[in-house]
């Protein structure tokens, strides 16, 4: 079965990161890995995809020459620090699916291992960003209004590919109503603005913000 390039560039990327994620307990399991050992596969987590949207950066035809004005950038800022107030907050027993455990990126002897912490919050702010945005936004929510994606406009999807997408972008996280949230308002910003920079950047600045406010008040759970 044929798969287009530029199916593949957008897919490729997210699917090795689901793949690692959901085999890093098999894989810890058969290295004989400890729990702080554990930690590191976040490192293979985030690093296969960057190595991928590196193979792929030449399909990936609208993140160049992309321009925004002031109004699409204030509109990312203040959505990406929306999202993470509404983040830290949707996390009541119903809006989660399962109990996160959390990322606990300490040492043997329980101190926090600031390298370990620099990779986990450069992966999460800076890959998981645009990898999960050409995944959600700039493929899925096109293809669902056209197989063809790329011959549609961001403008142009519909309300219905909008929420479709971010249902399905909130099923990937634990906290199942926050990341419905979250996808409809990158969405939002990829269908108003057309630009797929400004869904990255208010993505980008929610995880970021995240990361600084788990590490400095230990909220684990939320990592």
């Amino acid at each position: 079965m044929f798969i287009p390039r530029e199916v593949l560039s957008r897919c490729v990327p997210f699917a090795l990161y689901m793949l690692i994620m959901a085999s890093s307990p098999v894989i810890a399991e058969l290295a004989g890995l400890s729990q702080p050992q554990q930690n590191w596969l976040y490192a293979l987590r985030v690093g296969a995809p960057l190595l991928a949207m590196l193979y792929f950066r030449r399909d990936y035809g609208e993140l160049r020459a992309q321009r925004f004005g002031i109004g699409g950038l204030l509109a990312a800022l203040l959505l990406g620090l929306l999202i993470f107030v509404l983040w830290i907050n949707l996390s009541d027993g119903w809006m989660v699916i399962t109990a996160p455990a959390g990322f606990v990126p300490k040492t043997a002897a329980g101190v926090p291992d600031w390298t370990l912490i620099a990779v986990r919050w450069c992966g999460a702010a800076l890959v998981v960003p645009l990898m999960e945005e050409l995944f959600w936004r700039s493929f899925v929510q096109r293809w669902l209004d056209r197989p063809a994606f790329l011959q549609l406009a961001p403008g142009a999807g519909s309300l219905k590919a909008l929420l479709i997408a971010s249902l399905l972008f909130g099923s990937e996280h634990s906290l199942w109503l926050a990341g419905i949230v979250a996808g409809l308002a990158y969405g939002w910003l990829y269908r108003r603005f057309g630009n797929l920079w400004l869904a990255v950047l208010a993505h980008a600045l929610t995880n970021g913000v995240l990361g600084l406010w788990v590490v400095q008040g230990g909220y684990w759970q939320f990592w």
